[in-house]
């Protein structure tokens, strides 16, 4: 039998039909520029190990709308040069949706780079408010609590405890140095005098010379902002120094499951905010706990939670996008509501800046055991400062 010119074509439409409706739409691709070397180390594991269960999970389910999540981490070294190198790796190759970095400096370094990459950042650790201020880019959004978010919460706390002389023990590099100068602002404005500030280079090991300067320089109160190995090393030799019994301290992100691991016995007694905890009270939060312990036989820590939070972010505006596309991703989480173990939050358009309850706990004893505790909790609204006039979008 002859066929027509137009059966023919059908045939052939007919044929292709399957191959079409079976194709699968094009994998969301992670790229996790984190630090996998150095003092922040652990801090990167934890970044990697919330990527990867966030991925396990979403793919688990049958993807991020119906796409297949993909990751790939590269060391950025804890180094502004080595995360651009980093960030351009894995936006050359595919994985153009970047987040997880652990400093800071790193973040931003990769922010002047996001154009020419086509690509975007997400932070999810990063506490500059130069993020969300004045380098604040169209292709960049921070889902975690900044320096500024924290201080809004601290400043009640300070007010209410009767120490008039402080202390700054901070890292020296941007972070420590802006969560020094912030909290600096804040204590001055509540009529309490910051009289010794010291400024240890990432990665030291002796805080003797330090510790010795805080404790003879008579004051009452002591603000701390180190991190990962740093604050361990801080923390055991100020026990050993009599500094934690000497004075009052509160630890810019140093009250974290992580730290309490390892020197829970010598926290007692210190004050902190919490990016993140196992105990918030949210359904999704509950859901989140139970899955991560049931795979690490453990709680989740501050890191791991942030992280996870933020990738939830990244997979609801995907969703909202139906695309992988940076500029197109980037365009859907301007004003996204979404849920996480925070519950539902919003993407703020005019910073993007996410907007999340904030917490204040310490470590105590309970029991025999040395636990954290959460003292207070701060709505969004409270918790989250208006933006940042700096910021230019």
């Amino acid at each position: 039998m002859k066929l027509t010119t137009s059966a023919l074509l059908g045939l052939a439409v007919g044929l292709m039909a399957p191959a079409v409706a079976s194709a699968e739409p094009e994998a969301l691709r992670i790229g996790v520029p984190t630090t996998r070397s150095g003092p922040y180390t652990l801090l990167g594991d934890q970044a990697v190990r919330a990527v990867e269960f966030a991925v396990g999970e979403a793919n688990a389910a049958g993807g991020v709308d119906g796409r297949k999540v993909e990751f790939k981490v590269v060391d950025d070294e804890a180094s502004p040069d080595a995360g651009r190198r980093a960030g351009e790796k894995l936006a050359s190759e595919g994985y153009r949706i970047l987040t997880a970095t652990v400093s800071s400096s790193v973040g931003l370094a990769m922010s002047t780079q996001l154009n020419r990459w086509d690509a975007m950042y997400v932070s999810t650790i990063n506490k500059s408010p130069k993020i969300t201020g004045d380098s604040c880019h169209p292709r960049m959004f921070r889902t975690n609590h900044s320096d500024d978010m924290d201080i809004a919460i601290v400043g009640p706390w300070l007010k209410d405890q009767p120490q008039k002389t402080w202390g700054i023990i901070a890292a020296d590099y941007l972070w420590g140095r802006g969560s020094g100068a912030a909290f600096k602002a804040t204590a001055q404005s509540l009529g309490r005098k910051v009289e010794t500030e010291v400024f240890p280079p990432v990665g030291t090991t002796d805080y003797a010379p330090y510790i010795t300067q805080l404790r003879d320089g008579g004051v009452e109160g002591l603000w701390v902002a180190l991190a990962g190995a740093d604050a361990i090393n801080f923390i055991k030799q100020a026990k050993q120094f009599g500094l934690t019994d000497k004075m009052l301290i509160f630890g810019h992100n140093v009250v974290s499951p992580s730290t309490a691991k390892a020197v829970a016995k010598e926290m007692v007694g210190i004050w902190g905010n919490m990016g993140y905890a196992a105990a918030i009270d949210t359904p999704a939060n509950k859901a989140f706990v139970a899955a991560w312990k049931a795979k690490y036989g453990a709680e989740p820590t501050d890191y791991e939670g942030e992280t996870y939070a933020g990738m939830q972010v990244i997979f609801a505006a995907v969703k909202t996008a139906k695309s992988v596309a940076p500029a197109d991703v980037s365009k859907a989480m301007e004003g996204l509501s979404a849920t996480t173990p925070f519950g539902q939050v919003t993407m703020r358009a005019a910073d993007h800046q996410l907007e999340e309850p904030n917490y204040l706990g310490r470590v105590v004893e309970k029991d025999g055991a040395h636990v954290i505790v959460v003292e207070r909790t701060f709505d969004a609204k409270t918790a989250t400062p208006g933006p940042n006039p700096a910021c230019k979008l």
